[in-house]
């Protein structure tokens, strides 16, 4: 097993997001063997599928609004749910919000967010627990791209819905996933992600992001 931050600092670089370039992230490139890397060569070092390593759309869409739009998270209670790289914490910590929990279920992950948040001059409080289910401590919960696995994404929502009628304002970013839902959520912005074709099948991915609603309305 190896030691998460030291591998995250040997396979990575410091990047900024196409849409974010507020913001410092330790990310794979096409320079660094981490990106060439299949599943199965990583499972064999110990080391689970690296979705940290990677700004991906809905999280960079989730994060610009995030910056543009600041009192969704100002003086408040927020959490970040699939963190991955923390892009979208950090995001929130940079536009006030009072503390910010970033989950995520890998300990690689965990230390990524960790180190992106030192990088960018904030604090947040990384999370390994499956906190699907647990008693909702947040006035914002902000999901980028999490919604690409059936079972995952109808657990998450069921939660997520749970949150929402009590108080809190969930806001989904997503490029068109397989498993995001077709009704129960109010669009909010649209933006044009630059990505590449190692992780997508085009480079420019239209992103948008979603309030999530207590019932289940149109869109």
């Amino acid at each position: 097993m190896h030691d998460p931050k030291a591998f995250i600092r040997a396979n990575t670089a410091a990047l900024a997001p196409p849409l974010v370039p507020d913001v410092l992230l330790h990310l794979a490139t096409e320079v660094v063997p981490l990106w060439r890397k299949t599943e199965e060569e990583l499972e064999a070092e110990g080391v689970p599928p690296p979705y940290w390593a990677f700004a991906w759309a809905g999280g960079q869409a989730l994060a610009r609004h995030v910056l543009d739009n600041a009192d969704i998270v100002r003086g408040k209670r927020v959490l970040d749910f699939g963190s991955g790289s923390g892009l979208v914490g950090i995001a929130a910590m940079k536009a006030g919000a009072a503390n910010v929990v970033s989950a995520d279920i890998d300990v690689f992950a965990c230390a990524a967010i960790e180190m992106n948040a030192e990088a960018n001059g904030v604090a947040i409080s990384a999370d390994s627990r499956d906190i699907i289910g647990s008693e909702c401590a947040w006035d914002t919960i902000l999901v980028g791209d999490m919604c690409y696995e059936r079972p995952l994404a109808e657990r998450l929502l069921l939660w997520l819905k749970d949150c929402v009628r009590g108080g809190a304002l969930v806001l989904l970013g997503d490029p068109g996933r397989s498993y995001f839902p077709k009704s129960g959520v109010e669009k909010l912005e649209t933006y044009r992600v630059q990505t590449t074709r190692e992780l997508e099948d085009r480079e420019i991915r239209e992103t948008s992001v979603y309030r999530l609603l207590a019932g289940d309305g149109p869109t």
